[in-house]
Parts: C-alpha cells; structure tokens; sequence
C-alpha cells in the first residue's frame, strides 16, 4: 500500500532533462552522468536500476549487497504489484527480469530482507484470493484513496520463491513490515484494534504488541540505525469532520493519504514525537545513518499535489532541506547498512511517460 502515490504522481507531465548514458560493462545498469537536478548535492554517481512499470519499495539486504522490491511491470507479466530481488551491483535487470519471490498470485507489498539474506517477508493478499484484488475508484471530488485489502497477511519466502511460513495473520489488515537493524524485532501495520496502528513483535512474529493508539492511520514504519526507536508516517484526523471522515473511509477499507505527517517514538510507543508539521503528504520517512536525522518524501511545498521530492529534517523537527529536485516523483529512499549509499524510487529519465523506477547513488554529506 505505501507505493500507490506513484499513480497520482506518475499522472504529471515530466520536463526531461538532458543527460548523457553510459553502459556499465559488468552489470548492464545504466549510468547516468548529468541525471542530477540542480540542487541535489547530496547524490553522486546515479545509477538506473530498472525500466518500465512502476518500480518502488527498492531495501537493502543486511549484507547491503541485495535489494528486493515490488514492481507490476507488465514486461514481466505482472497484473499488479510483485516482489523481486537482486543483486543491484552485478545483475542485468534493465532488459532481464529478476527472480520473483512472491507467488505471482494476487497483490504484494513491502518486501524486506530477514536476518541471514537467505528469506524474505512480505505481504500478499493471495489467500483471500489468487486474482489482483480491485482498485478502488477516487473518492468524492476526486480525493485519492488507498485501499486497505483485508486479505493482505505477512509470508516468508526464500530467495527461489519458496513459500516458507505465515509469519503474521488474522483478521484485517497486515502489511507494511520491516526489520530493526539489530535483527531481533519486525514493526507491522494492522487493523486488529479496529485502526490502523503499529504493531512490534519479535523475529519470528511472536510476542505482538502494540505500539501507537491515537486515532488515524499509522504506517510506513522504518526502525533508527541503533532499533531503539521508530519513525512512521501518520494522519491523525483531529476536528470532528476530520473524525468521522476518517472512519467513514476506513469502514470501507479506505485511507485518504493526503495530510500526513512525520512522527517518531521508542519501539514500546513512549516518547511519541511529531517531527514534521508542514502541511499536504509527508511520507516514506527512514532514518539517516547518523540516527540524528531523518529522510523523507513530501509535496508539502506543491500547489497541485505533485511534485513530490526528497526532504531531510534533524529529529528534533529543525533544519528541514529538501535534497531532490524532480519535477514529479521522488520517494522511497533507505540507505544502505554501510550508509555510503542510498536507493530511491522516481519518475526521472522515463521519457515523460508514466514509469516510476528505481535509481542507486553515492551518498555525500
């Protein structure tokens, strides 16, 4: 569910920029020498990593040397969203596809790399049913909405495709999980309070405990470089047409993502914090490898909804610079273990179409 911004955003017209491409002999990748804005002095060296379909949710392995992610790209035979993973160094998946992880059966979301490299969890709808689930119409006046399948529950699969366990299920919704660096905790959304809250459990996806309470859609949780603390995104609908909006949509298995904000707390749920208060979709938050600082998407300073780009904030709420400049979509960043580089989705260098893709750089403080 995190990735479906991409379809607001990909709606936009693109101005292409001019940019050089040079063939990288040992892994195919595409190098781009001038696909940098303007501005965007942290990135050095940019690498496309994908072409075609919408590309997102791209996460190191603990080793740093994989990445999985999900991609609905029709050039592999995709209905909706599939998991994938690779060796973003050394494999061809520009024009090759990449070993699928998910069944192929119905819609996946938020892959990420157990401890070991050896299997991965992500979340699937497919035992409610093997089909793509549908994808609900906008809502009034046009607002864009998530859906929130019930039928999506958290699997473990080696790196051939092997369906391993059921890690987390039941009633609702369960999506969106990731691991702490430490190897020892999984933070998950779900619906089994009747909300949508943040859950902590251990690895193996025993010992559930609840982390958030307030009303409002909390989600997209990403642990800080020491698994101490959480950062999340969060709409938390506060006057009373706020109230009942929310609720009303959520009885129809609905989010309206375009108010959100950043917040972060200790892995119990004490010492919540709202780091960010700038207004529109703030998103797709993860820590800076320092811990002190936090990576994010926002459209906050767009008049239309669109651009979205990359913005980085201190953890106490200061000192907010945005670091990418594409005129319609840049999201998903995490850095990797080593924080030397960092992954991103974006619709950069896609010909103006509607493509989003993901792209690797160097990382200069």
């Amino acid at each position: 569910m995190k990735r479906l911004f991409i379809f607001l955003a990909a709606s936009s017209a693109l101005i292409a920029c001019n940019y050089a491409e040079e063939a990288d002999a040992s892994s195919g990748a595409t190098w781009v020498s001038e696909l940098n804005y303007d501005g965007e002095d942290h990135f050095y060296g940019m690498r496309q990593l994908t072409d075609g379909g919408d590309n997102a949710e791209a996460y190191f392995s603990f080793d740093g040397t994989m990445l999985t992610f999900q991609s609905n790209a029709e050039k592999w035979g995709n209905e909706c969203d599939q998991i994938y993973a690779f060796n973003w160094d050394t494999d061809t998946i520009l024009e090759n596809e990449p070993p699928m992880i998910s069944n192929g059966l119905g819609r996946t979301t938020c892959a990420y790399f157990l401890p070991g490299d050896t299997t991965i969890l992500y979340a699937s709808t497919f035992t409610g049913d093997s089909a793509c689930p549908e994808v609900p119409e906008r809502g009034a006046g046009g607002a864009y909405v998530w859906p929130i399948y019930e039928d999506f529950d958290i699997y473990v699969s080696d790196l051939e495709g092997n369906l391993i366990d059921t890690l987390i299920s039941g009633p609702g919704y369960d999506a969106e999980a990731t691991v702490s660096p430490d190897g020892k905790h999984i933070v998950f959304t779900s619906t089994r309070s009747g909300d949508l809250e943040l859950y902590v459990c251990d690895i193996d996806g025993s010992n559930i405990k609840q982390v958030t309470t307030g009303l409002g859609y909390d989600g997209g949780a990403f642990f800080s470089p020491d698994s101490k603390k959480l950062v999340f995104r969060s709409s938390r609908p506060q006057t009373e047409e706020e109230i009942s909006k929310y609720k009303g949509l959520l009885e129809q298995g609905l989010v309206e993502p375009t108010n959100m904000e950043i917040y972060t707390c200790n892995i119990d749920g004490s010492d919540l914090k709202q780091i960010t208060s700038l207004g529109q979709a703030n998103w797709a938050p993860y820590y800076h490898p320092s811990g002190e600082k936090i990576v994010f998407s926002s459209n906050h300073h767009s008049e239309r909804g669109f651009p979205f780009n990359l913005f980085m904030i201190d953890t106490d709420g200061t000192n907010l610079q945005q670091i990418s400049f594409d005129k319609a979509f840049d999201s998903f960043p995490m850095f990797s273990p080593d924080g030397k580089k960092l992954v991103f989705a974006s619709n950069r260098n896609n010909g103006g179409g509607r493509a989003t893709n993901l792209f690797i750089v160097d990382w200069k403080e």
